[in-house]
């Protein structure tokens, strides 16, 4: 998926060129609110790379004065080792305890950055996903947070004791020959500076590497959870070659940033070694000629060395660097995405009731993927407490998004809904949904047992409440029968239950919530006989004492109504009990010729 379809502060979020270096890495600044509580470790580690770089720098010192003085007549050299020794434990213990200061920083960084990112999805209304797909977001909270551990954790880290290895290796070269340091000073620009250019193209290709990672998530993640269509259908063939171009794309991709960023690592290596064989050359004319000690020479060997080692580790950080850059683009394009339903800064308290007013006035509601077309149309409907109100009519009457506008996945686009009197868009999402409770056609289950997944309905509910509310729904019988009962483990999405069995389910999690407005969703237009016989027992004894809204293709299941909403094309045609639909002569009428024998 391309990110100009994520929708971000209601606009899409440009990929624009990178046009400038000090914009090159500022989305990784974005990173610093989640490292900001961890500055005490964060000082901690850098006054360890002070003392792990400090003690690294003084052993070429240590060597020179081993050249030039251990090896004299009456010299006690074996303090010279014994020194060298005592440095290398210092720079092991200062290295040790860095490496576990930031890789501790960058497993915590990373963990609070997901929790954040998916608590901001979870705060997300549908209208985010229809133009984003699960896939995608999927992809961003693993692959590319995985980027940011290894940046945060490990590469950084290297690179910043790359970097102090490469100014103290560059100020102990000056200390020891001025003359020799100005020469590689002036190699070393040539060399740099064309390499930093190189730089920006493997940013670019990086964040197209990760889009083309996502869409790859994003097809498996859908094809997966449609198997038995696709085998039904018999395009195994198909999703395969479709997942293999994914792939192949993706591959492309990141050959083509790896192609580049291999380029940059091999002219930066040898551009800086080469430059320091050649003034190892004249220095060691220099020797040579009685101007320079062989311990001196040795030393600038060995801070030579140190200089182009921090130079080619920073060449390979610099890579994973521009990656992680990307990658924390992206995932602050999530962060920032606001939601577009969200509580006023002053929402009314919804006082807790038993039973639900619910009244519709003049509603008008277009969806924003499909603006040109009223989804409702002027609906004016009141349903009073402890009222039964179904909704039927044909597909595309209005009916699902009645249930979504109550529940506040989105706001009317004019007019106004109230529960018990008040407008919905002065309560807060989260109070209004605490007061209803839904069983849709399709029935969620989690991939966990019997008593988690009913308990979905209130956290906060003892197993025998559980028990108690599956003995409602007319679950219980069947939880019982199960191997370990209400702790058996159910599949992900309930693939060891029939349809029936999760619907049960369904409606004992609604039960539990005891809500005082139930809405049924088609719960059983796609059981059999037998189960729908079943789960409508659930429905009955779960729809007492509580104002109720169906949803029913079904009309059959509907005979037993208060009143009957008839929609036909995002308008109320009819409303009656059945008996008086069914004399009218209109468009129930004329459904229940189809269904019911009159």
């Amino acid at each position: 998926m391309n990110d100009s379809t994520l929708t971000i502060n209601s606009a899409p979020a440009p990929a624009a060129p990178i046009a400038a270096p000090s914009r090159r890495l500022v989305s990784l600044g974005a990173l610093w609110p989640f490292v900001r509580p961890y500055r005490s470790k964060l000082v901690l580690a850098f006054l360890l790379l002070c003392g792990g770089s400090a003690a690294m720098l003084t052993v070429p010192m240590a060597m020179r004065d081993l050249i030039d003085h251990g090896f004299t007549a009456g010299a006690a050299i074996h303090w010279h080792f014994i020194a060298l020794f005592g440095i290398a434990v210092v720079w092991g213990l200062m290295s040790a305890g860095r490496f576990y200061t930031v890789t501790w920083i960058g497993e915590r960084v990373t963990a609070d950055l997901r929790s954040a990112i998916y608590a901001r999805m979870l705060s997300q209304s549908p209208e985010f996903f229809e133009t984003t797909k699960t896939g995608e977001v999927l992809s961003r909270l693993t692959a590319d947070t995985t980027l940011v551990q290894t940046v945060v954790g490990s590469s950084l880290s290297m690179g910043l004791r790359s970097a102090f290895q490469f100014v103290g290796g560059m100020a102990m070269l000056a200390i020891t020959s001025v003359k020799l340091f100005a020469i590689i000073i002036v190699l070393l620009v040539l060399v740099v500076v064309p390499l930093i250019a190189v730089g920006r193209g493997v940013k670019r290709l990086s964040r197209e590497s990760q889009d083309r990672i996502a869409d790859t998530s994003a097809v498996a993640g859908e094809i997966l959870n449609a198997m038995p269509t696709v085998q039904a259908f018999t395009h195994e063939a198909y999703e395969t070659g479709r997942y293999d171009r994914t792939v192949a794309q993706s591959f492309d991709s990141a050959i083509r940033r790896t192609r580049l960023r291999a380029g940059m690592t091999a002219g930066m290596i040898t551009g800086v070694f080469g430059a320091i064989v050649f003034v190892l050359w004249i220095g060691a004319q220099a020797v040579i000629a009685g101007s320079m000690t062989a311990g001196d020479l040795a030393s600038f060997i060995l801070y030579a060395i140190v200089t182009a080692g921090g130079v080619g580790t920073i060449a390979e950080v610099w890579g994973d660097v521009m990656r992680a850059a990307g990658a924390t683009g992206r995932l602050m394009e999530l962060l920032a995405a606001e939601p577009v339903i969200r509580a006023p800064a002053a929402p009314v308290h919804l006082p807790e009731s038993r039973q639900a007013s619910v009244r519709f006035e003049a509603v008008r509601f277009h969806y924003p993927s499909r603006p040109q077309t009223a989804a409702l149309d002027g609906i004016t409907l009141d349903i009073a407490p402890g009222e039964t109100v179904a909704l039927v009519g044909p597909s595309g009457a209005g009916k699902t998004t009645l249930f979504q506008l109550l529940l506040r996945f989105y706001d009317v686009g004019a007019g106004a809904i109230r529960f018990n009197g008040i407008d919905l868009r002065a309560l807060d999402p989260s109070a209004l949904r605490s007061h209803i409770g839904i069983v849709p056609q399709d029935a969620v289950i989690f991939s966990a047992d019997a008593y988690e997944n009913i308990r979905y309905g209130n956290a906060d509910a003892t197993d025998e409440e559980v028990i108690a509310a599956a003995r409602t729904a007319r679950a219980d019988e069947f939880i019982a029968r199960l191997p370990e009962g209400y702790k058996t483990f159910l599949g992900e999405r309930g693939v060891r239950l029939s349809g029936g069995q999760r619907q049960r389910i369904a409606i004992a999690r609604a039960v539990l919530k005891n809500p005082p407005l139930l809405l049924l969703d088609e719960a059983t237009s796609a059981l059999d006989a037998e189960s729908e016989a079943l789960v409508q027992r659930g429905l009955e004894a779960a729809m007492q004492g509580r104002t109720t809204l169906i949803i029913a293709h079904r009309l059959s299941t509907v005979q037993r109504a208060d009143r009957i909403v008839v929609m036909e094309q995002g308008r109320v045609v009819e409303i009656g009990t059945p008996a008086e639909l069914l004399k009218s002569g209109g468009l129930y009428a004329r459904l229940a010729s189809l269904q019911l024998v009159v």
